[in-house]
């Protein structure tokens, strides 16, 4: 470690040594516009020299006289201090552009018009004919354009690459892809080296870039990819709509020719200053979902969470911190956070504030099965607004231990309903998932209940009670990524459960998104399920992150485990998909279900007749009372043997 005044010892040695780099940049710019004043000077002395006549009727070199050069003196100056006044020296353009042009063509103008009305009858000095003052801009104009460009040339010229360097090909000959062709070819010792461009548009087919030629679209990247010997293709696509779509495509595309796919970073990042075009990067996630970030309009709905007192259950977990991060942007009158962990309230509370003290009342240490407690934080906080993210997640845990899931995401929902609706919570948003869609497993059937429970209360009491349906949430602790990561960490194998299966993904933004548009658009009783586009197979997933790794990586299949589907569903039997308030929001009604059907239950411990119960209360319906097991009969589901537990993908 270095001690704090040995850092700033070094400080003040490092400080002479930039203050004099930086000197030294400033006179290389300051030379550089010298340079480029004098240049332009030359090249109108030069332009009169050759097209001006002088006073005997010459014209031409061989016509040079007294007169004719300090005509060109004159000129010269005339043209410096307009390319001044134009900007043409002041170092805000760049080489050939339009701006550059646009200056040298406004210097050329005004001093052709200083000399025309400046000199008079003193153009006899160029022989009396005020054409020359024209005539000798048009050319001192394309002397000073031919010379930049030429300055330009040289200073796109190609670079000799790394010794080691890659040989990549550049999908996209758009500006992303120019740039980045560009910036590969101009560097000396670049690890890439661009060997061929592809595009999909015809009309860049026969374009050159810094030598680099766009040899088709992308049906031919196989076989250009063995005629050049390239190891990788970059996706130079910056950002656009449709563009989750096209590197989906070109990844698989890649993958089928044994290529590396990368892309260049996103927009923002380049806008920002954080990235450089150069800077490629293996595809994210997120790139690979087949579509583009959905994008809610939160405009409306920001305005109800400022100056509000809201509470989030489960707000240590990956929904409810990142939910908790939002709504602090917000500004609400108090936000309640609370959690039974008490190290991700510690979490939590240090993300949002820089330090976590854990002293105040915005972090309250509670266990939603515990029902008086969770009554008394209710009374206590009195929020307007509740979010309820409190639950066992876990698929393979639950279909062993179900009356955990009872305990929590069943009982502990309803105690969560009825503390809320006895404080007049006017917005309520619990958060479930697409395995309640036509449920299977217990963690399916437990969150159906949590929504027919959120139904019943909307029944019940004022204000608005609705819940929202959530796929993989991407990055979540403890989701299929971080399976994948650390399998892969570990050297393998990665485990999947079967070839074929596939689930639908969301990023932590989208899901946050929708849990807060679900306070706007929600009607009381609805579960609102959000477009995530097609499902993504877990297969493929796992091919292309292994693909990343430095090492062989074995994918190995261990078939479905009790209650999994093979392909997941948003909307369950009899549910239509309407969508009356977001184009990209299904809003779907939900039947109630009577709490006491829930407390006539809770008893159950046994796992084969807590299974067949939450069937029971999911498929029964309210308020049909729902007959509880009796030990020794049949139930309605085989029981489960405890499965091995590898970190399979596809939960």
């Amino acid at each position: 470690m270095v001690r704090p005044a040995a850092a700033a010892e070094q400080t003040d040695r490092a400080r002479p040594h930039a203050e004099a780099a930086g000197r030294s940049h400033v006179a290389a710019r300051r030379r550089a516009r010298v340079a480029w004043a004098a240049a332009d000077a030359l090249t109108w002395a030069c332009s009169l020299l050759i097209v001006g006549p002088n006073g005997e009727g010459g014209t031409g070199l061989s016509a040079v006289s007294g007169p004719r050069v300090f005509a060109c003196l004159v000129t010269s100056v005339a043209a410096v201090l307009a390319g001044a006044v134009c900007g043409l020296y002041s170092g805000r353009f760049q080489l050939e552009s339009r701006a550059e042009l646009g200056a040298v063509l406004g210097t050329a103008g005004l001093t052709a018009l200083c000399l025309e009305t400046v000199g008079g009858d003193r153009l006899s000095l160029m022989g009396g004919e005020s054409a020359v003052a024209e005539i000798a801009a048009m050319v001192s104009a394309l002397g000073m354009i031919t010379a930049r460009a030429a300055v330009a040339a040289v200073q796109r010229r190609p670079r000799r690459p790394a010794p080691a360097a890659v040989k990549v090909i550049v999908f996209g000959a758009g500006s992303a892809g120019t740039q980045l062709v560009h910036r590969l070819a101009g560097q000396r010792g670049a690890r890439y080296q661009p060997v061929a461009l592809l595009d999909d548009d015809p009309g860049k087919h026969r374009l050159r870039i810094c030598g680099v030629r766009v040899r088709g679209g992308r049906e031919r990247l196989a076989e250009v990819a063995a005629e050049t010997g390239a190891q990788i293709v970059v996706i130079a696509i910056a950002g656009g709509r449709g563009d989750g779509r096209v590197i989906a495509d070109l990844v698989s595309l890649a993958e089928s020719a044994e290529l590396t796919a990368k892309v260049i970073p996103p927009v923002h990042e380049l806008v920002s200053g954080s990235a450089k075009i150069d800077g490629v990067r293996d595809p994210r996630i997120t790139h690979l979902l087949g579509r583009e970030p959905i994008r809610l309009d939160l405009t409306a709905a920001a305005s109800r969470f400022a100056g509000r007192r809201i509470l989030v259950t489960g707000a240590g977990g990956s929904i409810g911190s990142e939910l908790c991060r939002q709504l602090h942007r917000l500004h609400p009158a108090a936000l309640v956070m609370l959690d039974r962990d008490e190290s991700a309230l510690h979490a939590i509370q240090l993300a949002l504030h820089g330090r976590a003290l854990l002293d105040s009342d915005e972090t309250v240490l509670a266990d939603i099965r515990d029902a008086a407690r969770i009554s008394e934080v209710f009374a206590q906080a009195r929020p307007e607004i509740v979010f309820h993210a409190a639950a066992v997640k876990h698929l393979p845990l639950l279909e062993r231990y179900p009356s955990e899931a009872l305990k929590t995401n069943v009982t502990g929902t309803l105690n969560v309903l009825r503390a809320a609706a006895a404080c007049g919570v006017q917005s309520f948003v619990n958060i479930s998932t697409d395995k309640a869609a036509d449920p299977v497993s217990v963690l399916g059937t437990s969150k159906r209940i949590t929504e027919r429970l959120t139904a019943h209360m909307a029944d019940q009491a004022p204000g608005t009670w609705v819940s929202v349906r959530f796929g993989n949430v991407l990055g979540s602790r403890g989701s299929l990524l971080d399976s994948l990561s650390a399998q892969i960490a570990a050297g393998g194998p990665v485990t999947v459960t079967h070839p074929q299966v596939a689930r639908y993904f969301m990023t932590a933004t989208e899901a946050v998104q929708l849990v807060l548009q679900a306070v706007t658009v929600g009607h009381s009783g609805e579960v609102l399920v959000l477009d995530m586009g097609e499902q993504v197979r877990i297969a493929d997933l796992a091919r292309r992150m292994t693909a990343t790794a430095s090492h062989r990586v074995e994918i190995v299949f261990t078939g479905l485990r009790p209650g999994e589907k093979l392909v997941e569903d948003l909307l369950g039997a009899g549910e239509r998909d309407h969508r009356p308030q977001h184009p990209l929001v299904r809003q779907v009604p939900v039947p109630a279900l009577e709490p006491r059907e829930v407390t006539d239950i809770g008893h159950l411990t046994d796992p084969d007749e807590v299974r067949a119960a939450l069937v029971q209360l999911t498929a029964a319906p309210s308020p049909a009372p729902v007959p509880v097991p009796v030990p020794g009969k049949p139930a309605a589901l085989p029981a489960h043997p405890a499965p091995p537990e590898p970190a399979e993908a596809g939960q």
